[in-house]
């Protein structure tokens, strides 16, 4: 007997350092997207697939929403409206501590004709570092924006993450399933390994670094020895920058190796030799040539 099956696009999006990156995690049991403290890690759209018992969901992690002030950040305001638009249930994040109703006013006249008539639900994460309530009046006003259900969950305790994706598969349409069911993600390794060193250079740089880096995987094979070969170009915009990376002495793009082999090593389950070198391209986030052949 065919088992009926439910299968859908459900895009996560928010402001930024809402903990949509970690609640995509959870929800996968896997880690596709970068976790950082600092705003701003996600720019692509990430796909993920999960498939359990009759149902399956397609997700993407969408970057975080924002006022656009140069080329890359235009690039990923058109990934969060193309996600929208294509999305089957749309899954709102608000850091409960940082909430404020004008935001959602923003978003809805934003985007209103991309989430016009879709199933929204609004998960509230960091619940579990919540100082206050959210009053009874706020909650109220929320009717205006047409959520199907509101849900409190911390993304990072895993509480209530269940909860949360019993929601969504309530509002996924009867439909067949799209992938195989241990499709993973339409994302090549490539992606993946750039990601882990992009996320080791948000963890170990000031803040001005990170979000002028770009990284290039030049080189991805296997080598006689069944050692992974992979050559990785980190691309700056001055050459302040590319000192700071570099660090005295070597000291610093030797520990940022290190560690990103260690990641990489653990992700894909192999041995890794790692080259990394810092090239410095001016302007690149205002290019929309080298944004769009390399994103």
């Amino acid at each position: 007997m065919i088992k009926d099956t439910k299968c859908g696009i459900v895009t996560i999006f928010g402001r930024p350092n809402a903990g949509k990156s970690t609640l995509t995690n959870k929800l996968m049991r896997y880690d596709l997207s970068i976790v950082n403290k600092k705003a701003q890690t996600t720019r692509n759209k990430i796909l993920g697939v999960l498939t359990e018992d009759n149902y399956q969901i397609i997700f993407t992690d969408t970057p975080g929403i924002l006022e656009p002030k140069y080329e890359l950040q235009q690039f990923m305001i058109k990934e969060i409206s193309f996600s929208l638009k294509d999305a089957d249930v749309l899954l709102h994040v608000v850091d409960v501590n940082r909430f404020d109703i004008n935001d959602l006013e923003l978003i809805h006249s934003s985007y209103g004709k991309q989430i016009e008539g879709k199933p929204k639900i609004l998960a509230f994460n960091k619940s579990d570092l919540a100082k206050d309530n959210i009053p009874l009046q706020t909650l109220e006003k929320l009717e205006k924006y047409d959520y199907k259900e509101v849900v409190f969950i911390s993304a990072l305790k895993n509480k209530n993450v269940d909860v949360l994706k019993s929601s969504i598969v309530n509002y996924l349409p009867d439909a067949a399933f799209l992938y195989d069911e241990d499709y993973l993600t339409d994302r090549p390794e490539k992606f993946f390994i750039a990601e882990i060193i992009r996320e080791k250079i948000l963890s170990f740089y000031s803040d001005e670094i990170p979000y002028s880096t770009f990284v290039n995987i030049l080189q991805f094979k296997e080598r006689d020895s069944g050692k992974i070969y992979i050559n990785a170009e980190i691309i700056i915009e001055r050459e302040t920058q590319k000192k700071i990376i570099i660090g005295r002495n070597g000291e610093g793009i030797k520990k940022l190796g290190q560690q990103s082999r260690k990641a990489i090593e653990n992700f894909l389950e192999r041995s890794v030799y790692l080259e990394l070198f810092v090239k410095i391209r001016k302007g690149w986030r205002d290019s929309e040539g080298f944004i769009k052949g390399n994103m």
